[in-house]
């Protein structure tokens, strides 16, 4: 068993480390607004569940040198984003979303998605995905890198309206064979749902 102290490596050398290990991860697919109306779309994977009451999740946005990303300076400056879930039927398009485009270009009109509006907020949602959640901002907190520097945005978000297609839900589940979610890897690589096995929690 190698030890690593990662005091004693790059921050490079530490991020291949963390997304070759904590794997698979969901991809939130985020649509979010500029305070101009420009529309951003992007995939995170640093994302999870917080809570259930009320309903919140956590998605985690680098920053680059310090300085906010899109996702991050929209959600943080008007209040409000969609979380689409990453499925299999439009994994190829949320791809091309993540190119570098300047803040006044949409990646959805890139990757040739289409917009939904929501019911509680001002950002829309796409189409194309099977579940995508409305959010307001619940909290953001910067973390690591320096106080004048932080390395991240952990954005909380409130999830306000649910949107699920009605071939995936179940006696009040969701069928995960249906959705077909797609996970995140380490590199250029996806996985998508493998073989499932069932093991009874102890009393």
């Amino acid at each position: 068993m190698l030890l690593i102290d990662p005091e004693t490596q790059t921050e490079r050398e530490n991020y291949k480390l963390l997304i070759g290990s904590i794997i698979p991860r969901p991809i939130a697919f985020i649509t979010s607004l500029s305070r101009n109306g420009v529309l951003n779309a992007a995939p995170y994977s640093y994302f999870n569940i917080v809570t259930a009451n009320p309903p919140m999740i956590s998605v985690s946005i680098q920053r680059k040198n310090g300085a906010y990303k899109d996702t991050a300076r929209n959600i943080i400056e008007t209040g409000s984003f969609v979380v689409h879930i990453s499925d299999e039927s439009y994994i190829e398009a949320i791809n091309k979303t993540a190119a570098n485009l300047p803040p006044e270009e949409s990646e959805v009109e890139l990757a040739k998605l289409t917009l939904v509006p929501s019911n509680k907020i001002n950002t829309p949602g796409v189409k194309e995905a099977k579940i995508r959640m409305e959010c307001t901002l619940e909290k953001n907190i910067e973390l690591g890198g320096s106080p004048e520097a932080p390395a991240c945005d952990l954005i909380i978000g409130k999830i306000v309206c649910f949107h699920i297609a009605e071939e995936l839900i179940e006696d009040g589940r969701i069928d995960a064979y249906q959705l077909k979610p797609v996970s995140r890897l380490a590199g250029n690589n996806y996985s998508s749902l493998g073989e499932q096995f069932t093991i009874e929690r102890p009393e």
